[in-house]
């Protein structure tokens, strides 16, 4: 427990502040905890740095397990099915994006997302890498388009909902809302489901 609280505040810090602004001295006083902890533990800042990316990797795979399921059960076995697997991915992901809940370590990821280190191959290396490759896979197969296709309908898809978290301020000004509410998440759930077949019946070209 105290090594969480220590990687949660970590989290906070980094994502604040970067790698190199950060200061492993204000982060033990917050956890309160000895600076030699930190030492003894995770080597210096640049350890603690990477094991705050494992932090991440670790609570996305709590919430995300869709992505999971369809990389461990593998591909979907016809077009529909693959549908319904992207719908239910991204579903999911919105649900999470939309929520107040995981915003500390947001920065942290958008920071890596603009100049990656051996961090981010950690973050990606987890459910955020499967989902990708998943919903790439399954596009390919609710489409019948060649791979690359498929990645570049991916990167599309998976925007809009990352919009939620990334242009969080943006999104919640222009609805007039402090916090999204149940009916908003729903109507935005709602458009991106029907994005989602628009995009998909597009690539597929005349019935």
């Amino acid at each position: 427990m105290a090594h969480a609280r220590l990687l949660d505040i970590a989290i906070r810090e980094f994502g604040a502040k970067g790698l190199d602004g950060a200061s492993t001295r204000s982060i033990a006083a917050a956890a309160q905890t000895a600076m030699s902890s930190i030492t003894y533990h995770y080597g210096g800042k640049e350890g603690l740095y990477l094991a705050a990316a494992d932090r991440i990797a670790a609570l996305m795979a709590e919430t995300m397990t869709e992505a999971r399921i369809f990389e461990e059960t593998g591909a979907a076995a016809d077009p529909d099915e693959a549908r319904r697997g992207i719908h239910r991915i991204l579903g999911q992901l919105t649900d999470k994006m939309a929520s107040d809940a995981g915003g500390e370590w947001t920065l942290f990821v958008m920071r890596e997302q603009m100049k990656p280190s051996a961090a981010f191959d950690r973050i990606y290396g987890g459910v955020m890498g499967q989902m990708v490759r998943t919903l790439a896979a399954l596009v390919q197969l609710a489409t019948g388009q060649p791979v690359r296709a498929a990645q570049v309908a991916t990167i599309t898809l998976i925007g809009q909902v990352l919009a939620l978290r990334a242009s969080r301020a943006t999104c919640l000004r222009l609805l007039d809302r402090d916090t999204l509410d149940a009916d908003d998440i729903a109507q935005i759930k709602a458009r991106i489901d029907a994005n989602i077949d628009a995009i998909l019946d597009s690539m597929r070209g005349p019935a």
